[in-house]
């Protein structure tokens, strides 16, 4: 299995990513989203424009993110690392097309699907989308922390 099929793997295979967010001070926030994905380079998730993660990408919208298995024993884990430029989806097309790239998901997961009725006008929840500039995983072949570049 290449490093490629391990990254694709991971984030085929887990529902939640750590954010990795920061403050107009750079004072850094950690949040678990439940996320979508179609291709490994986009990422959609909802979350409510108040919330801290939200404000700090309003601000800071160069994020990381981190998708795992927390499940697995010590030793065992591998994770996909990623930087990537968040936002909040305000144009109706690409809120068509994220919606569908979530309602894959959410459907398969039981969660149902959403309408863009969910994620504007007086809704709570907006739709926001990572792009994804590098990814990286730890070298399995390796007993150290060695980043392997697997960006599409």
């Amino acid at each position: 299995m290449t490093n490629d099929d391990i990254a694709r793997r991971v984030l085929d295979a887990n529902s939640y990513a750590v954010l990795a967010t920061a403050d107009a001070d750079g004072v850094p926030w950690g949040s678990p989203v439940w996320f979508a994905h179609e291709e490994p380079r986009e990422i959609f998730w909802v979350s409510a424009p108040d919330a801290r993660h939200s404000q700090n990408i309003a601000i800071r919208p160069l994020i990381g993110m981190v998708v795992f298995d927390s499940t697995v024993r010590p030793g065992n884990g591998q994770a996909v690392y990623m930087t990537a430029t968040a936002e909040l989806v305000t144009d109706p097309a690409t809120i068509e097309r994220g919606l569908a790239v979530f309602n894959r998901a959410s459907v398969a997961q039981g969660i149902g699907e959403w309408g863009p009725e969910r994620v504007t006008g007086e809704a709570r929840l907006r739709l926001y989308r990572a792009s994804v500039l590098e990814h990286s995983i730890l070298d399995p072949d390796s007993p150290y922390d060695v980043r392997v570049d697997v960006s599409p």
